[in-house]
């Protein structure tokens, strides 16, 4: 094999410079650098009969096609993101959504899909999802167009059981005006806390607020007569989930606890 070392070939003017003849192969040895003018190269400098593959379509050299670009949906938030066992509509926000999409949820530990009982679109950046999933876990959600291009978010929703109150609504007893009611323990599983939601604690009374089980506690104050105070209690679990319950304490003022005359 021939060797010729030069620096630079250049053509006579107005005539081509070949490299090789047909059926050769020109090489560029591996760490050799190859360099392009800094300029773009026209499709009309591409010539000859060859051809280049884009995308899987033939395109012959200064030749040209239209990409056609895909829109995929995207998912920014849920509402709720925290459901129970019992089908419930989740509001999904996001863009792209494309009538009418396919919703799976997939359990984030075991892969298990839970497609949604019913979609219903409302607008490229919202639809609504109701689902009915049994196993409590943490689920990705999966967003299909009907056009094939899809999102999987990360692990977005919660399914868990919601609190579920032990202590039975109703009256939690009466008491003597101005005495002290000990302790009542409120109790409702999955509760992380409890709060005051509606009505009022008589006067001196007091909830604490506990996980699992809470307690009133307290001396009554500010009563001079007969009273039954009526209060609604709301419980939560980790995932903000509520249940409410209503009770009620009555004080009441005998002749023990009456002026008296002789």
């Amino acid at each position: 094999m021939s060797e010729v070392k030069v620096n630079k070939i250049s053509p006579r003017s107005g005539t081509n410079v070949q490299l090789g003849d047909s059926g050769d192969t020109i090489t560029v040895p591996s760490g050799a650098t190859l360099t392009l003018p800094a300029a773009n190269i026209a499709n009309s400098a591409l010539t000859g009969s060859g051809q280049i593959t884009i995308n899987g379509q033939a395109v012959a050299l200064g030749g040209s096609i239209t990409l056609t670009t895909e829109t995929r949906p995207t998912v920014s938030g849920i509402s709720p993101s925290a459901i129970e066992n019992t089908q419930t509509a989740v509001v999904i926000t996001g863009t792209n959504f494309v009538s009418v999409p396919l919703v799976t949820a997939i359990n984030s530990t075991t892969g298990a899909q839970f497609v949604a009982d019913e979609v219903t679109f409302t607008s490229a950046t919202s639809i609504t999802a109701k689902f009915t999933i049994s196993v409590d876990a943490s689920y990705k959600l999966y967003v299909e167009n009907p056009d094939g291009n899809a999102v999987q978010t990360g692990a977005i929703l919660t399914v868990s059981d919601a609190p579920a109150w032990q202590t039975a609504a109703g009256t939690l007893g009466t008491f003597s005006g101005g005495s002290s009611i000990s302790t009542i323990t409120l109790t409702a599983t999955n509760s992380t806390g409890m709060t005051v939601q509606s009505g009022a604690l008589p006067g001196g009374i007091t909830l604490n607020s506990g996980s699992g089980s809470s307690t009133l506690t307290g001396t009554e104050s500010g009563a001079s007569a007969d009273t039954t105070y009526n209060f609604t209690i709301r419980a939560t679990d980790a995932e903000g989930q509520t249940a409410d319950r209503a009770f009620s304490l009555t004080f009441t003022f005998g002749a023990n606890n009456s002026m008296s005359f002789n």
